[in-house]
């Protein structure tokens, strides 16, 4: 599907091809049962009309078999329409291990993206071509959603929290780009373009517009200016935990809760730190809302994340080696 029919994009990516497969299951299902009810309607009202004013029709007892043909046959097509699409579902969410990450922000009307070796785009996204790519989504403003239609990928940014989407392209070239939620009046003008390239021309890209500063260092550097190095000290003497280790691992709170130290959490605890408070320690931290750009709060996610070697909750929490920001 897509390439050989002008009314689909082209196919450019390992789940297209599943996505159109069910998406024409779901046309060619919907085009028989059609046919069918039209056909069986106008053949029944020909053929079962009233012929003449005097006539009645013959009383109808039922019949069990077709009772259970026409209930087990739709709720059959049903299941297969419901187990293939949770497949579709389940494979789109996980991301498979070892994929390129890269932030991206939507803002009326632009797309703002961030590599992790520090590249920055508006508007466009260089990838390689056969290699998962991780996308994290949040927004400034209002929901934007992010649409690429040849790889069959969309996905919502909601301010103030994160969303995650992979894809993995599978042919070289450039694609259309678009915002899929109406978010203002610029709306139609908020396009960009994906730019996939072979890997050895990616990286000759990511020579040439290296910035000098990973999108972790650039965390550490806000990490620092924010005086966040004053609580969250190294030597499990400060305030807060300790982060090494923290990211990817269960964190246990205050609350009797346990919960996963990932990006939305991270973000979280930056933004409004009263809200999941880590076992063994208090509420003391202040909020950072407002001032930390998302773009900001995209570098401090990747630093923490960076953050390797043991790390501890605090009092408490200690024996599990795990803390929260």
């Amino acid at each position: 599907m897509g390439s050989g029919l002008p009314l689909f994009p082209e196919a450019a990516s390992t789940m297209a091809g599943r996505v159109d497969a069910l998406y024409l299951f779901l046309v060619l299902v919907s085009v028989f049962f059609g046919l069918l009810i039209a056909t069986l309607v106008v053949t029944f009202a020909i053929r079962f009309r009233r012929r003449s004013r005097d006539e009645r029709p013959r009383p109808i007892h039922g019949s069990a078999v077709l009772e259970l043909a026409w209930t087990l046959i739709p709720f059959g097509i049903v299941m297969v329409i419901f187990l293939w699409g949770a497949e579709v579902f389940f494979a789109m969410a996980r991301v498979p291990p070892g994929a390129m990450e890269i932030y991206v922000v939507g803002k009326r009307w632009m797309w703002k993206t961030q590599h992790m070796t520090g590249q920055r785009e508006i508007n466009e996204l260089h990838v390689p071509v056969g290699m998962p790519v991780k996308l994290t989504l949040t927004s400034e403003d209002v929901i934007h959603s992010f649409f690429v239609p040849a790889f069959r990928m969309k996905k919502d940014a909601v301010p103030g929290r994160y969303s995650t989407e992979w894809f993995q392209a599978t042919r070289a070239g450039t694609y259309h780009l678009f915002c899929a939620e109406y978010c203002g009046t610029k709306h139609s003008g908020m396009i960009g373009n994906i730019t996939v390239m072979e890997p050895a021309a990616f990286q000759a890209w990511l020579s040439g517009g290296a910035t000098g500063t990973s999108l972790a260092a650039a965390g550490e550097k806000l990490f620092q200016d924010l005086a966040c190095i004053t609580c969250h000290r190294s030597d499990s003497e400060g305030r807060g935990p300790r982060l090494e280790g923290v990211f990817g691992h269960p964190v246990s709170l205050a609350s009797g809760e346990r919960v996963m130290a990932d990006e939305a959490y991270v973000r979280e605890s930056i933004v409004n730190p009263a809200a999941r408070v880590v076992a063994g320690y208090q509420p003391v931290m202040p909020t950072y809302q407002g001032l930390v750009s998302e773009e900001g709060l995209m570098q401090l996610v990747a630093y923490i994340q960076s953050l390797g070697g043991p790390a501890t909750a605090g009092p408490g929490a200690a024996s599990e080696g795990r803390g929260q920001p």
